[in-house]
Formats: structure tokens, sequence, C-alpha cells
């Protein structure tokens, strides 16, 4: 499917670029597997590689430096380092929190479907991705899709199209059942955001958001387990425990910023009983992170998805390095996606900034 199909989704505006050929797909050494795609898709601002665990990558750059990679076996989004006016002067900032192993790597921006009838099964675990098409501008966007076949007998087609633009970065997906049956989808795009420091950090945007404690949806690549995620944190000198509403019980935010220094795993959404009125308030389509030290925002933007979900790792933030983190993102966890023969289901995430 051409990366021009995705304007549908109303990502920030780029030019239509011509769709280029689809690569031979085939199981070959990383190192080989790079050379093909270099020769098939390599252009100005997209190029291959490999990373710390020898797993093919794809590394996109826009004019004005700003950059990204993202792992071609997984689609897991390692780095994404736009231009920011940093410290009095224009540098480049990393956005991920990603922790990377001898053989495995999390964090970053992943991409969760989950089979509804069991919330620990991963529709994608084992698939085979490969890169399927690229479009490039050469000055002010660079983007690369990626394919696969999950679920029973390969009947659901994920496309996972990755966007990097000067101002933003944007990942979009769409699941076509090629099925006799409906499928029941959660899913989520859950990004790992790095702060400086525990104290200062917080998001502005979900004041009057109706929320409930909530476990995240399982994935391969999260830092925090959704066990050690619900788990509560001992009242101490950042606080927490007992203010957290206990699972299945819905409370409104009334805070203008919502301070995430402690523990917290939360959806924000509409409860599943206000969705079965003709007419009710949706979750918030976006929201703002503040980082009081470095002075750096980011809005994250949710499409085709419900809910939003949002937690912090409180001290358990240690086990995974010195700076902070939250996990976020766009989700469907709540009420699952009912996706029927024949037909697609679409959602994507856009990270942007105005830090110049």
């Amino acid at each position: 499917m051409a990366a021009a199909s995705f304007l549908p989704l109303h990502l920030p505006a780029s030019p239509r670029l011509a769709t280029i050929a689809r690569a031979a797909s085939g199981v070959v050494p990383a190192a080989v597997q790079t050379s093909q795609l270099e020769e098939a898709f390599g252009r100005k601002g997209l190029k291959f590689g490999t990373d710390a665990t020898g797993a093919p990558t794809a590394e996109l750059s826009v004019r004005n430096g700003s950059s990204l990679q993202v792992r071609l076996n997984d689609g897991l989004v390692t780095s994404y380092r736009p231009k920011v006016y940093w410290k009095d002067e224009l540098s480049y900032r990393e956005v991920l929190h990603t922790v990377a192993g001898a053989d495995a790597v999390k964090g970053g921006v992943g991409l969760v479907l989950n089979d509804a009838s069991s919330s620990s099964t991963s529709l994608l675990a084992g698939s085979e991705w490969s890169v399927t098409d690229a479009d490039s501008d050469s000055y002010d966007a660079v983007q690369v899709e990626l394919g696969c076949s999950a679920g029973k007998g390969g009947t659901l087609e994920v496309s996972y199209v990755v966007t990097l633009y000067e101002l933003s970065m944007a990942t979009a997906v769409i699941v076509k059942n090629n099925g006799s049956k409906p499928v029941e989808l959660t899913s989520a795009v859950l990004s790992h955001i790095r702060f400086d420091k525990r104290r200062g950090t917080a998001v502005e945007g979900f004041q009057g958001c109706p929320y409930c404690s909530h476990p995240p949806p399982a994935s391969g690549f999260a830092l925090l387990t959704p066990a050690e995620a619900m788990k509560r944190e001992e009242s101490g000198w950042f606080g927490g425990g007992g203010e957290e509403p206990r699972q299945g019980a819905w409370t409104v935010e009334e805070n203008l910023y919502t301070v995430l220094k402690k523990k917290v795993s939360r959806v924000y959404a509409a409860p599943p009983e206000e969705r079965k009125k003709r007419i009710y308030n949706t979750a918030p389509s976006k929201f703002t992170t503040i980082d009081q030290y470095s002075g750096l925002g980011f809005r994250l933007i949710k499409m085709g998805f419900e809910d939003m979900y949002l937690s912090s790792p409180g001290g358990m933030y240690e086990k995974f390095g010195d700076d902070y983190f939250l996990c976020t993102g766009p989700a469907s966890i709540l009420v699952p996606v009912v996706v029927g023969p024949g037909e697609e289901w679409r959602g994507a995430q856009v990270i942007e900034h105005d830090n110049l």
C-alpha cells in the first residue's frame, strides 16, 4: 500500500510522493538485508543499518537535522532527536527513553496489537516484518512503511508507517481483516518520553476528563510490566500509594497540570457506559508534556483511538537509568475495536513541538 494513502488520516501535511517498488522478501543475514534495502529504498534522508543487537534499522533525517531511528524487525522507534532551542542555543534533544540490552531493546515508541479475547496474546509476536514502501521529498519529510501478516492464519494485514518531519514525527497503523470472521482488537501506540528529573514532570490537557487506574496493555518493549505498573508505591518523600483510585473506579481530573512524580497507571477516556449514549464527551485528542528542568514541551496527538494511556514509574525509574520517563500514548483498550471481514481500522499518533 503506498505511503501517500495515509493522507486521509490527516497526518501533518507533506507532498504526495511517488511509490517505490517493493523489496523482495525472505530471511537473509542482517548485513545482506541492509545492503538490499539500501539499494532498493536508500535515498537522501533515508539510510539503513543495524543497531547494537544486530537488528536492521532505518535512519530517517530531514533538512533541519532532526532524526529518527526505527527497528525494521518489529517497528520499534528507538530514537527521535528533533532540533530544538535548548539551553540558550539550537541543539538536538533525544525525546525517547530507550534501554538496550545484549539481545533486546525496550522503551521508545512501539505498536501494541492484541487479541481482545486474551489481554496477553500479542497478534504481532513472531510476525515477519518487511519494508514495503518509502517516500521522501529530500527536504522536509521522509517516510518508511513496514508490513506484516498477523492473527490466525495470517488473516490480518498490518501496515505501519513511520514519518519524520522537521517539527514532528508520526506513527500510523492500518489493520485490514482479510479473513471471513470479525476480529476484536485492543491496541495502542505507546511512547516512553524522557525527562531530566523526577520533580517537575507533568502533563497539561486532561482537566475535566474522566480516568481510571488501569494496567498498560502487554507488550514486548515495555519497561514496566502490567503488574509493576499497577503495584502501589509506598508513601514517602514523593507521596503516593492511596491517592490513586482502585482499578475500575472512575474519577475526573480536576487539575490543570497533572503532576507525575509518583507512580500512576491510568486510562483517560469516556467510561464504556457513557459510550452507549448517542452523545458523549470523548477523551482529549491531545495533551502536552511539561519538563520543568529542560523547559521543553511536546504535544502528543491521537487519531482513530478512543483512549489515552498515561503512566509514570515513580521510584522504579532508577531500574532503567538516570532519566525519568513517562509511558503514554493513544490506545483502544477499554472497548475492543471490531474489524469485520474486508474492513480496515486506522489509528495514528503524532509527537510534535514548537520549541524553536
